[in-house]
């Protein structure tokens, strides 16, 4: 492996707290997998079953979540170095909750799951990491539950994008109509509207039909009072 590589990695927290002995050993036992994935292709489907962990290394990548009533489809851009639902690789439901295509050319890094339960999960130092991640992400999901608010519209705009935002910042676009939203945070569709309006004005949010295109979620939430 060579230099830069192993940076990378070491920058994932998965692998932070490893030296290059242990990737060595690493290499010797698991396969590694590397792809290049043009820009616009599809790399994983929501309701795709997870059968790796998958390290982005280069590049960026979006999201697209869609809700399970197919009322709106909400997209977010990531950038490396980064890792794709590993929460996703145990559990219950062992299926991505996202589609993932490559914004810009892409590189993958795949390992199988069942090196990561042969032979990656014989280092302590990832175990612990893997172990972080899943609690840091359920402590995370439950601090927004905890915080969410039903008071006034701003508030409620506003934890309509904190609970479904992977992160708080950062470019955002949500293809809805204004009665789906006005429906999702319990509101009036002239009270949404009036309050997107005033948003556009600001500057902070672009209205098409049926999207609103957001370019950076933390000017936003600053602005809606989060």
């Amino acid at each position: 492996m060579d230099t830069s590589m192993y940076d990378t990695l070491l920058q994932l927290p998965l692998f932070q707290g490893l030296c290059k002995d242990d990737f060595t050993s690493i290499i010797e036992k698991v396969k590694f997998h590397f792809h290049y994935i043009e820009a616009g292709k599809q790399i994983f489907a929501q309701g795709e079953a997870c059968k790796q962990l998958a390290f982005l290394l280069e590049g960026e990548i979006c999201t697209l979540t869609q809700s399970d009533t197919h009322n709106y489809l909400l997209t977010e851009i990531h950038q490396e170095p980064a890792v794709i639902e590993p929460y996703s690789l145990f559990g219950m439901q062992t299926v991505y909750t996202a589609t993932y295509k490559a914004h810009t050319k892409v590189k993958l890094l795949t390992i199988d799951k069942a090196f990561v339960l042969s032979d990656l999960s014989n280092f302590e130092i990832f175990r612990i990491n893997f172990l972080n991640l899943l609690s840091n992400r359920c402590q995370t999901t439950s601090l927004k539950l905890r915080n969410s608010r039903t008071g006034n519209i701003k508030e409620k705009l506003a934890d309509f994008f904190v609970l479904r935002c992977a992160k708080p910042q950062g470019e955002k676009n949500l293809r809805i109509t204004m009665e789906d939203l006005a429906g999702l945070i319990n509101e009036t569709r002239i009270n949404v509207s009036r309050l997107l309006n005033e948003l556009q004005e600001k500057g902070v949010i672009l209205l098409r039909r049926k999207e609103i295109a957001v370019p950076a979620l933390e000017k936003l939430l600053e602005e809606l009072g989060s």
